[in-house]
Order: structure tokens, then C-alpha cells, then sequence
């Protein structure tokens, strides 16, 4: 397995990603090749409407604010890209469950993926290493995940913030969602990265945390310094626009999260009225009747 490192200034260049993304579109907020006064950014969001999934929602369903001010929405479109997704998996020792359920879990959205996507599976304890690189082939997976063996302490902060830098940084600019799926409790044990250090990145480079959700080992245990394991898992789904399912419903967490990505994700694209771009700035999005909406909550500083 090959280890992955959470220093921005000396990124690991995987093989499967020695491409040269030269397109002009950039998930992350900034359109790429506009006047530096030009300050367009986009927002993923979840869409669908109560008792019609399928039914397709408009900008005219919309209200954007920014900071508290209300924002000019310059479109709102369906987003058919293929999707990169992360399976991060917590191995170490003391996780309360066994390697051949968290196996099974990659196993299940290996089947549930659509045409284009592709799946990153990385296992982690006090490492973060790839199993199985960027790839969309079932048997492949399977026998990635098979091979996790449980030791050491989970160093989720710093797993998730390699996996940024490393897997999904790279792919900033070319027409594709970017995705994380935690596969554990949500303890960290020893990271040298902070908990809101990593939440602002995945933000900043608006990436989604989905999360199949294990039971605590600590059973809610006050932790001094961070949220609760629960916390975390709740805290990364919710202020990046993700969801939280538990690790007994792997099958249907995979096909819900599959969907949706293909069929209710929207690009919104708008440019920030009178807002501080120095500063973090809470975003709220609400639909008319009927209409669920999720994204992350804040945009970053700049």
C-alpha cells in the first residue's frame, strides 16, 4: 500500500493521476480565466422535492445569502458529472466492528456506482494508505478491502486532510464531484491536524463527507480538546452537504448516495454582493414549500 502524507508542500503524485487538468471549470469557487475583479463562485447542492425526488428544481425555487446578505443567483443547473469518491476506512485496532463488515461496505458501492465514476479506497490508523487506486472495477475492491488488518490508532484528522491534498486537490479544475466517505466512529487519536483546520479545507475546496457511521468505542466520552467522535461524523456531514447513514444499512447508504450525486446534485453559480471575502462567511440557501436543500455552510475565507 502506499502511504499518504499530509504536507501540502510535498504531495505524494499518484500514478492513476499524472494528468494535466487544463480545463476551465473549477468546482473549489473561483471561475479560472476571469478578470481578477471577477469574482464568480459556485456552491454544490443536494435538491430534490418532497414526494418527487426525480422532479427537477429551478433558480425561481431559490434564495442565496451570503453573509447575511442576499445574493444575486446567476444560474442554478442540473450537475451530470462523473463522480471521484473516497472510501476512507478506519482500521485501527480498537474500532467496534470487524474488517470483513467494513469490506462489505466498500463492496456494496463498487455496484451501485454509475458510468464514469470511479472509487479511491484508503484505509487508515495512525497512516493513511491506499488500498486500491482510482478505479471502478468490483473484484478490484473487494480484494483491496479484504486486506485491511486492524492496528494502531485512528489519526482521522490527518487521514482526511492527506486525502484532500493528495487524492482530491489534484482533480480541481476538471468537471467532476469530489467526494469523501468515512467509514468509522469518528474517534481521532494523536492528528496533528485540528478538527476545524481540516472542516475549513474540505469547505474551501467544496468537497462533500458522507459518512457510514460505526458506534462509538468511547461511548460519548467528553474529549477536552475536539467535538465527540459522533460530533464529528455529524459535523463533517452537515457543514459540507453530506448525510450520515449507519454501517448496518451500507447497501442502501451506497445506492442513496450514488443517486443522488448523479440525479439531485445542482451547480449554483453566483457573485458575491457586499460580502467580506477576507473573512468566513455562513451561507443559507432556502426552497420554496416543499423543497430539501443541503451544502456546506460557509464559505471560507479567501
Amino acid at each position: 500500500m502506499r502511504v499518504l502524507h499530509t504536507t501540502k508542500n510535498s504531495l505524494l503524485i499518484l500514478g492513476t493521476l499524472a494528468l494535466c487538468f487544463s480545463t476551465s471549470y473549477a468546482q473549489a469557487g473561483r471561475r479560472p480565466g476571469a478578470a481578477a475583479a471577477d469574482r464568480a463562485l459556485t456552491l454544490n447542492v443536494i435538491a430534490t422535492r418532497t414526494g418527487n425526488p426525480n422532479a427537477s428544481v429551478t433558480a425561481d425555487d431559490l434564495a442565496l445569502y451570503d453573509g447575511g446578505i442576499e445574493q444575486k443567483i446567476q444560474s442554478f443547473a442540473p450537475d451530470p458529472s462523473p463522480a471521484r469518491i473516497v472510501l476512507l476506512v478506519d482500521n485501527s485496532l480498537t474500532l467496534r466492528t470487524d474488517p470483513q463488515r467494513l469490506a462489505g461496505a466498500v463492496s456494496e458501492f463498487a455496484y451501485e456506482i454509475y458510468e464514469g465514476d470511479q472509487l479511491m479506497l484508503v484505509g487508515y490508523n495512525e497512516a493513511a494508505e491506499i488500498a486500491a487506486d482510482w478505479t471502478d472495477d468490483p473484484k478490484k475492491l473487494a480484494a483491496a478491502a479484504t486486506a485491511f488488518t486492524k492496528r494502531g490508532e485512528p489519526h482521522l484528522f490527518d487521514a482526511l486532510s492527506a486525502v484532500v491534498n493528495e487524492a482530491l486537490r489534484p482533480l480541481t479544475g476538471a468537471r467532476q464531484k469530489r467526494i469523501i466517505v468515512v467509514i468509522g466512529d469518528g474517534l481521532d487519536r494523536g492528528s496533528k491536524t485540528k478538527f476545524n483546520a481540516v472542516l475549513t479545507e474540505l469547505q474551501a475546496q467544496d468537497i462533500t463527507v458522507y459518512a457510514l457511521q460505526i458506534p462509538d468505542r468511547t461511548g460519548g466520552a467528553l474529549r477536552r480538546d475536539q467535538p465527540k467522535p459522533a460530533q464529528v461524523i455529524q459535523q463533517l456531514a452537515e457543514n459540507t452537504g453530506g448525510q450520515v447513514f449507519p454501517l448496518d444499512d451500507s447497501r442502501a447508504a451506497a445506492q442513496t448516495i450514488c443517486d443522488e450525486l448523479r440525479k439531485n446534485r445542482y451547480v449554483l453559480a453566483y457573485t458575491p454582493f457586499n460580502v467580506s471575502y477576507s473573512d468566513a462567511r455562513r451561507l443559507l440557501l432556502s426552497g420554496s414549500e416543499g423543497i430539501n436543500l443541503r451544502y456546506k455552510t460557509m464559505q471560507p475565507p479567501k
